[in-house]
């Protein structure tokens, strides 16, 4: 596991001007990780731990198994009385509370969380994590670290003076450079900020996303869902790849590979028989690049998910989601057009 590196970005090189042979190696690989699946231990070249808490990745850029570095899942565990260490970095982060309550020291306020909670880690922020309580917490944290790296947005560490410091003014408001009014939006998202809406994907509660501009982040969007015992997601199309945390029950993935034929415009191709991944509760689900997926709860188990991606698939003209069928909740709801008649 030990690794004299770690990795923060990883390039792509190819003797030849198509990618396809690299990624259908990417394809190849697993694409469900349960707790048996540590890519990367926290050892080198991190600094949040302290002696007692812990961090252990699932999908990063380090994978050898290389997925993505668009979206990077990890794991912090505080037990009862602990903390972890502060530090500093200029990428945004998520993170979804699975177990537990505590407490953050951001920029030198405090921000309380709990189970089902979404914490943002702002930009240009430095925090710590504490749980005084007498039960362990654990958070599930999604982040899209690699796009401030490619970006050259590289300034992260520990407390302490800067390098040659003759050669600096006194200290100014990093905030200048922020996004007006970001700081008067939310840290913490809870249950009770958050609704239910029935989408053509299903039963969907929406945490972040660019129409939900009450939270403090634009990197990743975020959502809970939802489905009945042996019911089934709508069955949709998207460009943005996407990890899918299982909150609760087992069932099954359908993904479709969808292959672009380059002639005299892109025209797509989807496979005729989608490949199978089987989940239960805990799981992470890795979903990649242009693909159309449909997602089925087993008979007697009602399945919750967390789903995330990269929002700036959005800004690089890929907002829509195709759906090629609807969830069965979605479109029971809808009344015909002649009822609709009749009863006016």
């Amino acid at each position: 596991m030990a690794k004299k590196l770690r990795t923060f970005v990883r390039g792509l090189d190819s003797a030849t001007y198509g990618l396809n042979e690299f990624r259908q190696k990417q394809l190849s690989y697993d694409r469900v990780r349960n707790d048996e699946y540590v890519v990367d231990d926290a050892k080198v070249g991190h600094s949040g731990d302290s002696a007692q808490s812990k961090t252990w990745w699932r999908i990063g850029p380090g994978d050898e198994e290389f997925l993505t570095q668009t979206i990077h899942v990890h794991f912090v565990e505080l037990p009862p009385q602990s903390s972890n260490h502060g530090h500093g970095h200029q990428n945004e982060a998520a993170f979804y509370i699975l177990e537990g309550k505590g407490y953050e020291i951001h920029d030198d306020q405090r921000y309380d969380w709990k189970k089902d909670d979404l914490v943002y880690v702002h930009t240009d922020s430095v925090h710590k994590h504490f749980n005084p309580y007498d039960e362990k917490a654990v958070a599930l944290v999604v982040k899209a670290k690699s796009t401030w790296m490619f970006m050259g947005l590289i300034q992260q560490g520990r407390s302490g003076p800067i390098d040659r410091p003759d050669e600096f003014g006194p200290r100014e408001e990093w905030s200048h450079v922020w996004t007006p009014g970001v700081k008067e939006r939310k840290k913490v998202i809870g249950l009770e900020d958050t609704t239910w809406e029935m989408t053509q994907l299903g039963n969907q509660r929406i945490i972040a996303s660019p129409e939900k501009a009450d939270g403090r982040i634009h990197s990743t969007d975020s959502y809970e869902l939802k489905i009945e015992p042996g019911s089934r997601s709508g069955r949709y199309w998207k460009m943005a790849d996407e990890v899918f945390y299982v909150l609760d029950g087992d069932g099954h993935f359908l993904m479709w590979e969808v292959e672009a034929e380059i002639a005299e415009k892109y025209y797509a191709r989807v496979a005729l028989e989608p490949k199978r991944y089987d989940f239960t509760k805990g799981d992470t689900i890795y979903v990649p690049q242009n693909h159309q997926v449909q997602i089925f709860a087993n008979d007697g188990s009602t399945v919750r998910l967390f789903q995330s991606q990269n929002r700036l698939f959005r800004t690089l003209g890929y907002d829509n989601v195709h759906y090629v069928e609807n969830a069965p909740a979605y479109d029971a709801l809808q009344v015909p057009e002649s009822a609709a008649t009749v009863d006016a």
